[in-house]
């Protein structure tokens, strides 16, 4: 449970520090209890109080000062966290601890924690992208450390670039993700395809469907929550990808068949979740088409390929496949009949005419299809049908 996990926090001496204020109290109201380790520097931007008072708890700053208890309180808030977060991480900080420099509390916390450590880095462009940071960043990803972001944007010193601190959600989000309870993905790849698909009619029109890419969003969320190392090929949505999740966008149909060919075979479970167009149009015009004072237009449609089966049909041996099937009617019949073509292990099958069930809701009502079961569900959060898929995902694994 959330409430039981703590995650120690570091904040460096960067402008970014304004923001930390709003991650602790993120993950405050997760349930998680927060311990603030401050720089020196990191005093300069936010005072000690802020932090005290956003945590409910006391702020160590200072390596040398009076201990409130008779432990090493690096060692003490090391032992304590399941989560060592720093954020923002400047250059510098990145720079010690990648060559296991401790010299001041955050550092020497760093160094002793055996918890897994999650950085946001922030810092001006020219930082971030210099040789030795890269270096630096690398070595650390070597040895099993997180990080989220940094983002592209406007940074401090008005320049517009990449090395802007995640926001504050993200970050909180990706910790809370961190701290999940269950990790039976742990070192599994998954795969997993969201999203509509477009095909060009003309320079301002085209042809796509009503999926909101939030299913598969869910899902790539919280494999990535369960341990898994995630890809997820997205067509064009309007939410915020998930965090260190590795994105990989896509438009056309033919787009996302080449970029799901391309990456199944080197997957443990791939999952088809999109919603790709079945039909493109056969000529697709470079001008506008205008109106024709009423008179009808025809428009001739040729038929994509079909992503799914093409997926299953390259399925390795102990792979396994899910996919989706959205229905209005006799949806386990049509779901089986589905699931043997397009030779998958399980089928999410829904009825799209159901209240809650549609396309762009939060919502899902779905019946779990394999080989020789179906298990119906009521309605339920996408994120909890999200977990039902992978619980199965996770079983089907184990016995493969």
């Amino acid at each position: 449970m959330l409430s039981e996990r703590t995650v120690v926090m570091g904040v460096t001496g960067g402008i970014a520090a304004y923001k930390s204020a709003e991650i602790v109290r993120a993950l405050r109201e997760y349930g998680i209890a927060v311990n603030v380790i401050m720089t020196r520097n990191a005093c300069e931007f936010v005072t000690p109080l802020t932090f005290e008072t956003v945590s409910a708890n006391p702020v160590v700053a200072d390596m040398f000062a009076a201990p409130a208890n008779w432990e090493v309180e690096h060692i003490s808030l090391a032992k304590k966290a399941d989560l060592f977060l720093i954020a923002p991480a400047t250059a510098n900080v990145i720079a010690k601890l990648a060559n296991g420099i401790a010299d001041d509390m955050l550092t020497s916390t760093a160094l002793a924690t055996r918890a897994r450590i999650l950085i946001a880095p922030a810092m001006n462009t020219g930082m971030w992208e210099n040789p030795a940071t890269v270096r630096n960043v690398q070595t650390l990803k070597d040895r099993g450390v997180y990080f989220v972001g940094p983002e592209t944007g406007r940074l401090a010193n008005g320049d517009t670039g990449v090395g802007r601190m995640s926001d504050p959600q993200s970050v909180a989000l990706t910790a809370r993700m961190m701290l999940t309870d269950k990790r039976d993905l742990e070192g599994k790849r998954v795969l997993v395809t969201a999203g509509p698909t477009r095909e060009q009619l003309d320079p301002v029109r085209y042809l796509t469907n009503r999926s909101s890419g939030r299913m598969g969003y869910a899902i790539a969320e919280r494999a990535v929550a369960r341990g898994a190392s995630v890809t997820l090929i997205t067509g064009p949505v309007s939410i915020a990808a998930p965090p260190m999740v590795a994105i990989v966008p896509v438009e056309t149909t033919m787009q996302l068949f080449q970029a799901m060919i391309q990456r199944v075979p080197n997957q443990d479970a791939v999952i088809q979740a999109a919603a790709p167009c079945d039909f493109r149009p056969a000529e697709q015009s470079n001008h506008k088409i205008k109106k024709r004072d009423g008179q009808p237009i025809a428009l001739e449609l040729l038929e994509n390929p079909d992503v799914a089966a093409a997926a299953g049909a390259r399925k390795q041996s102990g792979q396994i496949f899910v996919t989706f099937a959205a229905e209005t009617e006799n949806i386990i019949e049509n779901g089986r009949e589905k699931m043997t073509r397009k030779n998958a292990d399980l089928m999410v099958a829904n009825n799209v005419t159901q209240e809650g069930a549609g396309f762009d809701v939060d919502t899902n009502i779905v019946t779990l299809l394999t080989k020789d079961a179906a298990q119906s569900y009521p309605i339920m959060s996408k994120h909890d049908v999200a977990d039902l898929v992978l619980d199965r995902v996770a079983d089907l694994l184990a016995r493969s």
